[in-house]
């Protein structure tokens, strides 16, 4: 008999100081928080979507926020528009990183604290998907059709880096929060499941029984490796620290999703190295100095000056 094993996300309580300051490899956008120690011995890198890989989504809260106020409002409360706004955007932030389903759990709270009878968060989730559907539809058809690049929706240099550790010969591995029937579809549309073929992992609706901590966990008993054999891209804290947990290294990528600067966003920035971030970067322009960093192929000035 199979058993169905379930995981938790957690909340996110930082690990590390989240003001913390690193060095830059010179010339560069790579802040390196935590000197890596086990360079050169990465063979598994984990890549969460959303945000790290994929922008096909930016701009999400912008739904899911108004969606919650509408719920909210629906419970008779007294309270604004505003006030709702500002509590379910708080909310929403502070659960970002987790599946999708764990935002819908707390307003399902929230309105049970509003004397309201709450759907079911499978339902509320669904509501939410078809909203983000109608906002990035044409987003996805300009993909299909070929009426946009590939680039215009992934965050940058995103293909040059996977092509580069796809020559390398390492294992790639795709996890998101975000369902699997959308992050396979919109993987395809981007290009990137020639990277990845069937290592992609999703949210399903028993929620209880996907989690990053599992693929991870897949991973290392799979192929009979250590933690340190891992490096792990993401720009959510449950990643962040899915991947520290097992003794691997973990790059944040701080991106900027909607004006694509190649700065940090700092929200991010903070939030990650809270949760224990190696490494911080904006996007993945800098991706040769960084590789050539964790696989140990050159020595940086900062490691000659120190030496």
């Amino acid at each position: 008999m199979t058993t169905k094993h379930e995981y938790e996300e957690a909340d996110y309580s930082p690990v590390a100081e989240a003001r913390l300051r690193g060095f830059f490899l010179p010339g560069t956008s790579v802040e390196i928080i935590r000197p890596v120690e086990s360079r050169g011995q990465f063979k598994h890198v984990l890549f969460d979507f959303d945000g790290t890989l994929s922008l096909i989504r930016e701009g999400w809260p912008e739904v899911m926020v108004p969606m919650m106020v509408e719920v909210l409002q629906a419970t008779g409360t007294s309270e604004s528009a505003e006030e709702l706004r500002r509590i379910v955007l708080a909310f929403v932030m502070e659960l970002t990183g987790k599946q999708t389903i764990y935002q819908m759990i707390r307003l399902a709270e929230e309105v049970g604290k509003r004397g309201g009878i709450p759907d079911d968060p499978l339902a509320y989730k669904r509501r939410y998907h078809d909203r983000l559907m109608e906002r990035i539809a044409g987003r996805r058809e300009a993909l299909r059709s070929g009426k946009a690049k590939r680039t215009d929706y992934l965050v940058p240099y995103a293909l040059d880096l996977l092509e580069h550790l796809h020559r390398r010969g390492v294992q790639l591995y795709l996890a998101s929060g975000t369902d699997e029937v959308y992050v396979l579809e919109e993987a395809r549309l981007l290009g990137l499941d020639r990277f990845f073929g069937e290592k992609m992992f999703g949210a399903v609706d028993e929620y209880k029984t996907f989690s990053k901590a599992k693929v991870i966990e897949r991973i290392l008993e799979t192929h009979h490796v250590p933690g340190e054999a891992l490096l792990g891209f993401g720009d959510g804290y449950v990643e962040i620290r899915n991947i520290k947990a097992v003794g691997g290294i973990a790059v944040a990528v701080a991106s900027d999703e909607a004006g694509r600067s190649g700065r940090p966003d700092p929200w991010k920035r903070e939030r990650l190295i809270g949760a224990g971030a190696d490494i911080v970067i904006p996007d993945y322009r800098d991706w040769r100095p960084l590789c050539a960093y964790l696989w140990n192929e050159c020595p940086t000035d900062f490691e000659k000056e120190k030496g």
